[in-house]
């Protein structure tokens, strides 16, 4: 696929078709349903483990995705409705009758996830030699093995609880693997207590690779819940273990803490992560063949209605089928390796400080690689001259190469200010640990501003040339973490630009002291005025399009639920803007609803690499202006968030974002999904001649292809 900016959607045209006729401004609109939308996202993630042109252990790797999705939807979104539902609410936005309408659809999907695990992914599986083998599917030699892997290495971890007066239902914690045994007889002191439960330590794997002898070279596996399942009887001599049944629980893990009301928010928050694992049930999962007087059980001990039960036809947990992918490692299976190139704008080697001073440079990852960006910070923890770091930290994982440099600046001597956002979901203890580490050496720790979020990603070099103190910065529109920087798309942008370097010196400022933010010329900021900019813009767009002059607006983002935003967007359409949204996951606004959103379509893009870049782009009667930001289009990120946009004003770079995440992702016809009226989505067609192009995969050619210098 060629990525050109000739695109007729960023071009005016004397020929261009007329624009569809506004209809009357004010038309209502009604807006879709957020949890549906992001169970939606879902089935468009699950389409890959449906592809049979992805390679297989990738088909796979996508189920388990999904199921780790729905385990977050579960753990943040469910606990309100299965709340309102509890207290027979009947008034929206949370009532029993939501509840009953999302438990409906996650049944659904979770059914086409095991009907697809079981009919097509195991059945490609063993055609390659790969084979979890069953209880019932094992050779006298295997269950010899499997025999002894349970007295080994399962049976001295396992302590099983019969329940009883003095033995109450033990605490479960979230996402945990459990089993709930009926049993027969009489215990050891005469009492017919039936009920019993077995924990299942994390620390065991869920899949162990058995010995090839005797597997004439195929690859043999048994699940630890099948080995458990087979021994059960062992785990209670003297009795007769009737019915019995894996289980596993979902709990409401969002933590909530008093900001306003603490002394020390590190503290408080590592003490409601001892907590997080045993919040409210809010699911139950089951295996499909639990007997109903189990399951109604287990519902009791959980407080949950029945449609909170869901039974499963494999394992509890798919999730844990990742290790599967590792275990295997089959190259024909997986995707073909990328490696991205060295950033495309840099000199490997060249300081980064004299190359910033010819101008900005941008980085597309996870195409270009993201150590540029760490070469950037090396380079600043080595120079003498340089006398200060500052940078935001919001999820960049518990082994960090970035967070070993910023150790080594303390050692070196300088002044490092990390603003560590502790309240980053899932990531809160690495967070703390990082906090405890760099305050332990001497560094500059702060969390930010009470109430808020930081979620802008910033980093400040302050070096001395001369006689004079220089800065030069970093940001992104995603996070500082090696890691998901190879698999997630985001522009990196290093400037040395005093006016942007120095209101990012301001916004550190505020961060740190609280201090009220100068008027800004570069940057919109988070809660302040952000919201309130792109509403103008999009009003000054609306008028400038009802006065007949040419208008456009293309913005890609992960979600779109402010409601401020989308009806700013509807006037805008209704007024005759052209709107294009490339919206990967959750999308309250409906688009070409007649009369409504005619002039809005959006579209969302489900790709190998987790597309994650914000790009905001604006024209009027010629003039353009572009935004990078490290906030989405949700009420959280632009009133509950410290969030940063900033303009690029170089028209060269400025021109190669546009081409490369805008108008690429627009023309994709092979991972694109287009939005309908009703909120449904419709995978995008090929082109007239038949052919299929696909926006990451033109990208990854252009990289491989052009890079001079190959990433490590």
């Amino acid at each position: 696929m060629t990525i050109t900016s000739s695109d007729r959607m960023f071009q005016t045209s004397a020929n261009s078709p007329p624009a569809v006729s506004a209809p009357a401004a004010g038309a209502a609109v009604q807006f879709l349903d957020r949890d549906h939308s992001i169970l939606a996202f879902n089935e468009r993630v699950l389409d890959w483990a449906r592809r049979p042109d992805v390679p297989l252990l990738e088909r796979l790797r996508f189920l388990c995705i999904v199921s780790s999705n729905l385990d977050e939807f579960f753990e943040v979104r469910a606990a309100l409705h299965l709340t309102a539902a509890l207290n027979q609410e009947q008034k929206a936005p949370y009532s029993a009758e939501t509840f009953k309408a999302l438990s409906a659809a996650a049944h659904d999907m979770v059914a086409r996830q095991y009907a697809l695990y079981n009919d097509e992914l195991m059945p490609e599986f063993a055609k390659q030699g790969i084979r979890i083998v069953s209880h019932g599917d094992r050779s006298a030699a295997q269950r010899r093995w499997v025999k002894a892997y349970f007295e080994r290495e399962v049976r001295p971890l396992l302590i099983p609880v019969g329940l009883d007066p003095s033995h109450p239902f033990p605490q479960v914690a979230n996402k945990s693997l459990n089993f709930i045994v009926r049993l027969g007889g009489r215990d050891a002191f005469g009492r017919e207590n039936d009920i019993a439960i077995v924990k299942v330590p994390r620390v065991l794997p869920r899949l162990i690779h058995m010995p090839d002898k005797g597997s004439q070279k195929k690859l043999l596996f048994v699940s630890l819940s099948s080995i458990i399942r087979a021994h059960l009887v062992d785990l209670f001599p003297g009795r007769e273990v009737g019915e019995f049944s894996q289980f596993r629980v979902t709990r409401h893990s969002d933590l909530a803490v008093d900001e306003d009301d603490v002394k020390n928010l590190r503290t408080a928050l590592r003490l409601g992560l001892e907590q997080r694992h045993y919040g409210q049930a809010v699911r139950l999962e089951v295996s499909a063949g639990c007997s109903k007087h189990l399951s109604d059980f287990l519902l009791s001990q959980f407080s949950l209605p029945a449609e909170a039960l869901y039974r499963v036809h494999g394992p509890v947990n798919l999730v844990r089928l990742t290790q599967l992918v590792d275990l295997v490692n089959d190259p024909k299976l997986l995707f073909p390796p990328y490696k991205a190139c060295y950033p495309t704008q840099l000199v490997p080697g060249q300081s980064f400080f004299e190359r910033l001073k010819q101008g900005d440079v941008s980085i597309h990852q996870p195409f270009e690689s993201f150590n540029g960006v760490l070469d950037f910070l090396r380079e600043a923890v080595n120079d003498p001259q340089v006398l200060a770091i500052r940078q935001t930290i919001y999820r960049t994982g518990p082994d960090s190469e970035l967070m070993v440099l910023l150790r080594e600046a303390v050692r070196r001597g300088k002044e490092v200010t990390v603003v560590l956002e502790l309240k980053a979901r899932f990531d809160e203890e690495a967070n703390i640990n990082w906090a405890e580490m760099l305050e332990s050496i001497g560094a500059q720790v702060v969390y930010g501003v009470v109430g808020l979020k930081t979620h802008a990603k910033m980093l400040l070099v302050t070096r001395r040339e001369g006689r004079q103190l220089v800065r030069y910065a970093h940001l992104s529109t995603g996070n500082y973490n090696p890691t998901t920087a190879r698999l997630y798309t985001d522009v990196s942008y290093l400037t040395g630009d005093p006016a942007l370097t120095a209101e990012i010196d301001s916004v550190f400022g505020h961060l740190a002291s609280q201090s009220k933010l100068p008027r800004l010329q570069r940057l919109l900021v988070a809660p302040f005025q952000l919201h309130r900019k792109l509403i103008e813009k999009i009003d000054a767009l609306a008028e400038a399009a009802a006065l007949g002059k040419d208008t456009r607006l293309v913005a890609k983002m992960n979600a779109l639920t402010d409601e401020g935003l989308m009806l700013a967007l509807v006037r805008a359409g209704q007024r005759g803007v052209k709107i294009d949204l490339v919206v990967r996951g959750a999308c309250m606004l409906p688009a070409g609803v007649p009369g409504v959103t005619d002039n809005i379509r959006v579209r969302s893009i489900i790709g190998r690499f987790l597309e994650h870049s914000r790009v905001f782009y604006f024209r009027c009667d010629g003039e353009e202006t572009l935004y990078l930001s490290s906030a989405d289009w949700m009420n959280r990120n632009m009133l509950r968030r410290v969030e940063l946009a900033w303009s690029v004003t170089d028209p060269v770079l400025r021109q190669r974002i546009i081409d490369e995440c805008l108008v690429a992702y627009l023309h994709d016809s092979q991972d694109a999904w287009d939005l309908q009226p009703d909120g449904s989505y419709l995978r995008a067609g090929a082109s007239a001649q038949g052919e299929q192009h696909g926006a990451q995969a033109a990208l990854m050619a252009r990289y491989s292809a052009g890079g001079a210098v190959m990433a490590a």
